[in-house]
């Protein structure tokens, strides 16, 4: 017999949950692509993009991936033969200087691990080292996806400045975007790229890249980019199909209205706490579960590093996908895989597991995936302190 019946609950991180109003808005005839309410009403919500990036700035919609928004970030301000430096915290990090590497551009990486974040002082000293100021950018992941590990933009900004270099400053804010506190303007990133399907709760399918006058300023100065990732036209567009290069996507676009209607009648400050809190909440768990010589560990240690969206863990052994898969099987809940952690000793990352806590998530949705957690850990065997619970529901309760 299994327990699964009935709706099941995606806890991955990404693509998360879609609420049912942006699944209402997407299930409608496809409209006119040339005239129309579409036309007005994609105006009308590049201002509201811009008030989730906290920005003044021009947004690029892109028919693509998060890898895709990190190609077209890269192409528009980079050329082939040109560096970047890439701050590297988990497996994200490594896929972005790939990228980089993949369109000619040398990509030298600072690898800071999986469990600490980004070392400023040691950013700062490579960046006075680049006497020729042959870095066109610095990369991280606001959040890397796989690790949890959440890196502060302001120190690495701090790091830009008081070296005196001019390298821009770009974001990976695919799992961070909407759901961790970001203030691309007040904390001096240039480019931020993000993805429909994580914190704005659309299915995958749409990228969007935030620029300021320095990154137009470095498109303007390179000698060609590729039509279709071009930005230009679509910062400006001067008609209809040239926010996506064609083809509007005219149903993932219905969704985001919706998702973007959501966000701001919640008051992204509010979807920020909401955030947080419901964190809080599982690392309280989890951190019960591993005391008392429980066999569960978050992998960042440190809270003021972990992410507010995703979170990684171990549990030893095979374990991780062990209770991935019992949870699954008998009680309806879907937990990520535990990408790029693999070790020496588990070469396939069967120890971890992640939670997705991402967009449209709650405290019962989350207390529930928490109890099918410890249920699962029973049934399978795997030793946890006390009290996951019971400490989980405290701070739900503290708000």
């Amino acid at each position: 017999m299994s327990l699964a019946a009935g709706r099941p609950y995606l806890a991955i991180p990404g693509p998360s949950v879609m609420p049912d109003a942006v699944l209402q808005a997407m299930h409608q005839p496809a409209p006119n692509i040339y005239e129309g309410d579409i036309v007005t009403m994609v105006q009308a919500m590049v201002p509201d993009l811009r008030r989730v990036a906290m920005t003044e700035g021009k947004v690029a919609i892109y028919i693509s991936n998060g890898h895709g928004a990190w190609e077209a970030s890269l192409a528009n301000v980079v050329s082939p033969g040109e560096k970047v430096l890439v701050c590297v915290t988990g497996r994200f990090g490594n896929g972005w200087a790939e990228m980089a590497e993949g369109l000619g551009i040398e990509a030298v990486r600072l690898d800071f691990g999986t469990k600490t974040g980004i070392d400023a002082a040691r950013l700062e000293e490579a960046l006075r080292a680049d006497t020729g100021h042959s870095y066109k950018a610095v990369l991280f992941s606001h959040v890397d996806t796989a690790s949890s590990l959440r890196n502060d933009p302001r120190p690495l900004r701090a790091a830009l400045d008081a070296a005196g270099h001019p390298a821009l400053l770009m974001a990976d804010c695919i799992a961070s975007m909407a759901c961790e506190e970001f203030h691309m303007d007040a904390w001096g990133v240039d480019i931020a790229v993000t993805g429909s399907q994580k914190g704005l709760m659309v299915p995958p399918g749409l990228a969007f890249i935030f620029v300021n006058r320095r990154a137009e300023e470095a498109r303007r100065a390179m000698p060609r980019v590729s039509r279709y990732w071009d930005w230009t036209p679509r910062l400006d567009p001067e008609f209809f199909y040239q926010f996506f290069g064609g083809t509007a996507p005219t149903h993932h676009l219905f969704g985001l209205r919706a998702a973007l209607d959501l966000l701001h009648d919640e008051g992204i400050e509010h979807v920020w706490k909401r955030h947080q809190t419901l964190a809080r909440t599982i690392w309280a768990a989890c951190e019960a579960w591993g005391s008392d010589n429980g066999a569960m560990r978050l992998n960042v240690a440190d809270p003021a590093l972990r992410s507010h969206a995703v979170t990684a863990l171990g549990l030893g052994e095979r374990n991780g996908s062990a209770l991935r898969q019992w949870v699954a099987r008998n009680a309806g809940v879907t937990l990520g895989i535990g990408l790029g952690m693999a070790t020496e000793e588990d070469p396939k990352g069967e120890g971890f597991f992640r939670i997705g806590h991402m967009g449209h998530v709650n405290a019962h949705m989350v207390l529930g995936m928490l109890g099918t957690l410890e249920a699962g850990m029973r049934a399978i065997g795997v030793h946890h302190g006390p009290g996951g619970l019971e400490a989980a529901a405290r701070v739900v309760a503290s708000g």
